[in-house]
């Protein structure tokens, strides 16, 4: 069976998109629909994972308020980051049993996925020994923080593409400090790709890393009756 993805065009509130994988995440358990895959943008929003720590904070809660960022302790692994619109993020419901019942083989497939994804626009990315995610000489372009519910992911990885990256100057990012962060806008300037075609080049590398042929569909348009339930379901 293929693997759905769904891309969704608008930037969607960070509860609503952990309430979505919630819902995808049980229905996959239960075998209801196939692995699938959701590409978003998110409104401006600081997570923390599960190593997170509230002192790689660098404001406070009014604060962030007051700049229209939200706060949020999430459930995923690693530390703290910044999503906002602008940066693309995979969130792939997958069952990862037998052959690929492996968490740390999944960590380095989403690496390879940003790290391919790179090299097509021209741009050498790499991984650093200890540290998750995709990193390039300008800094740090790919973001990864995953878990595992009876062998089912769910969150992911973040792409920044065209994003102000302002908003990771209000926290340690990843607890790394002073390391720098960077976007493929900052490393290509005027020769960076637009937000669709890199959203595009993400999923083929998906598809190809991970196994998976994509059966893609559009959140707003027609989808299968049980996923526009589970997508649309208030």
């Amino acid at each position: 069976m293929n693997t759905w993805s769904v891309n969704f065009s608008d930037p969607v509130p960070y509860q609503q998109g952990l309430d979505i994988q919630h819902r995808l995440l049980k229905a996959r358990q239960e075998n209801r629909i196939p692995d699938t895959v959701l590409a978003l943008q998110h409104q401006p929003v600081v997570t923390l994972g599960n190593r997170g720590r509230d002192n790689y904070l660098l404001k406070t809660e009014a604060e962030y308020a007051a700049m229209g960022i939200e706060l949020f302790h999430a459930e995923r692994g690693g530390d703290v980051t910044f999503h906002g619109p602008g940066q693309w993020v995979l969130y792939p419901i997958l069952y990862l049993g037998g052959n690929e019942a492996d968490s740390h083989g999944y960590l380095h497939n989403l690496e390879e996925i940003a790290i391919r994804t790179l090299g097509e626009y021209g741009v050498e990315g790499f991984r650093r020994e200890g540290k998750s995610g995709a990193w390039t000489t300008s800094g740090k372009v790919a973001a990864i923080g995953f878990r595992l519910k009876k062998w089912v992911s769910f969150h992911g990885m973040s792409f920044n593409v065209c994003n102000d990256l302002t908003g990771f100057d209000t926290i340690v990012p990843c607890g790394l400090a002073g390391e720098p962060v960077a976007s493929l806008k900052t490393i290509l300037k005027e020769d960076c790709p637009e937000m669709e075609q890199v959203r595009d080049s993400l999923l083929n590398h998906f598809s190809m890393v991970c196994g998976r042929k994509l059966e893609r569909f559009d959140a707003e348009g027609k989808l299968p009756d049980e996923l526009a339930e589970l997508i649309r379901n208030p």
